[in-house]
């Protein structure tokens, strides 16, 4: 009797990733040349939806990828990861088909790297905006800023809350709210005892990075970044909205150089909702 052939590893069943996929996750990362991430892939798989493809027969994982949910009005795509030994053979079209499979009728929005944009403009998504990441030793300006920040308090999660809705277009309590645990620093921004702006800071690698920001303009954006630059000696990182260019200008003024860029995509939906006049950078490239 012959034993029945393997699977082709494009035919491979997709399932659900848990914490307990973390370790393979971060060495699929890691494997792509990517920082392994462990404390980012951490809050991935805790905040959102898992989706992977086993190595047949063997420990750890061919892809994977994450799908952070906010309710039906969205949902994001992040971290979709095929191992390098398995590349160009469909297998990210396959994942990224039953995600979308899975996710129904709900739109859907990513960052795309340069690799992976023709894959998805061949899958409908459409080309939305970009974001620009900077990346180095962060030089503080000899003048102080006069907006005033303060690292975050506890009963400060609600405001944040409120003042992410608007800006971000749909609820990310679930996010948020993960925020004071998963990083380093978070700051915010006031007036009046208003908050106009709030930030984070979580460790990647060597480096600090920087997100989310939200802030009610550019001065508030900058004071942010500068108040969490003062609290770590690494070099800084953050993926910021092409559209704000006199934010990225200064990070750049002030030791900070361009890197690697994202095309913003969508799926369902024409564009991103919310307000992107106060959205300067994501919480990660991976959640929006």
């Amino acid at each position: 009797m012959h034993s029945r052939s393997p699977l082709p590893i494009v035919d491979l069943p997709v399932r659900r990733l848990t914490r307990g996929d973390l370790v393979s996750c971060a060495d699929l990362s890691e494997d792509r040349g990517w920082p392994r991430d462990e404390h980012r892939w951490g809050l991935l798989l805790s905040a959102g939806t898992g989706y992977g493809i086993a190595e047949p027969g063997g420990k750890g994982l061919v892809a994977a990828c994450v799908v952070t949910s906010y309710g039906p009005r969205l949902a994001a795509v992040g971290m979709l990861l095929v191992a390098e030994r398995h590349a160009r053979q469909g297998i990210a079209r396959r994942l990224m088909r039953h995600v979308m499979e899975e996710t129904g009728s709900t739109p859907l929005a990513l960052y795309a790297t340069p690799q992976g944009q023709r894959l998805y403009e061949e899958l409908g998504f459409a080309h939305v905006g970009r974001t620009e990441r900077v990346r180095g030793r962060f030089r503080a300006e000899a003048l102080g800023s006069a907006v005033t920040t303060r690292p975050a308090a506890a009963d400060d999660l609600q405001a944040m809350v409120r003042l992410d809705l608007p800006v971000f277009g749909v609820d990310r309590t679930h996010i948020i709210a993960r925020l004071p645990a998963f990083s380093d620093r978070l700051q915010v921004a006031e007036e009046n005892g208003e908050l106009t702006g709030y930030a984070a800071l979580w460790p990647s690698g060597e480096a600090h990075a920087v997100g989310p920001l939200v802030a009610r303009d550019t001065a508030t954006a900058k004071a942010l970044v500068t108040a969490l630059a003062a609290t770590t000696d690494r070099p800084l990182r953050a993926d910021v909205d092409a559209r704000h260019e006199e934010l990225l200008g200064w990070l750049v003024e002030r030791g900070l150089e361009p890197g690697s860029r994202t095309a913003m995509m969508t799926y369902g939906i024409a564009e991103l909702p919310g307000d992107a006049t106060r959205r300067f950078a994501p919480l990660t490239v991976a959640t929006g």
